[in-house]
């Protein structure tokens, strides 16, 4: 058995080379803003709480989008399906194009959700927390809807994958 050391050189290389061995599930974060569809993908999403109805996700504290989407009264998450690998790598791609072809609805609220995602929510920002190189963003829940079948968008060793169909 070998053993682990601390103190070691933890180049964000090999940082996110270890990190990637976890696989997740992929969200699109989405609002409209002044007028604009905003968004951004995320593969740090999780829930949170029951009781306030809280759930969270991650954004690197560079992100251009994230002011403007900050902004939104409300915002949409959609959890991404099995089919959304490219929709996905287009809204982490150039601002202007994240929503060419991509069908979505907006809540009269302006939260904007994909169609075709395994679940919708409308959330509000509950808080926002520094963490490194990364803000931790708190989100309430207002609304839920969810079809009953589907299967996720799978992130693992920078790549898109899906479920394996159990036997």
């Amino acid at each position: 058995m070998t053993t682990l050391h601390t103190n070691q050189d933890l180049d964000p290389a090999r940082l996110r080379k270890a990190f990637g061995i976890f696989p997740t599930g992929v969200v699109a974060v989405a609002a409209e803003v002044d007028g604009q569809l905003t968004g951004l993908a995320a593969s740090s999403f999780t829930s949170v709480s029951l009781d306030p109805p809280l759930v969270s996700f991650s954004v690197a504290t560079t992100s251009k989008t994230w002011p403007d989407l900050r902004r939104a009264s409300h915002l949409g998450v959609t959890i991404l399906a099995d089919h959304h690998g490219d929709v996905c790598r287009q809204l982490a791609g150039p601002v202007a194009s994240r929503f060419e072809g991509v069908a979505v609805k907006a809540s009269d609220e302006g939260a904007v959700t994909l169609d075709e995602g395994l679940a919708h929510f409308d959330c509000t920002i509950y808080r926002e927390v520094e963490a490194g190189d990364h803000l931790i963003v708190l989100l309430r829940l207002h609304g839920v809807e969810h079809p009953e079948t589907g299967s996720p968008l799978i992130f693992h060793r920078s790549g898109f994958g899906r479920l394996a169909e159990s036997a």
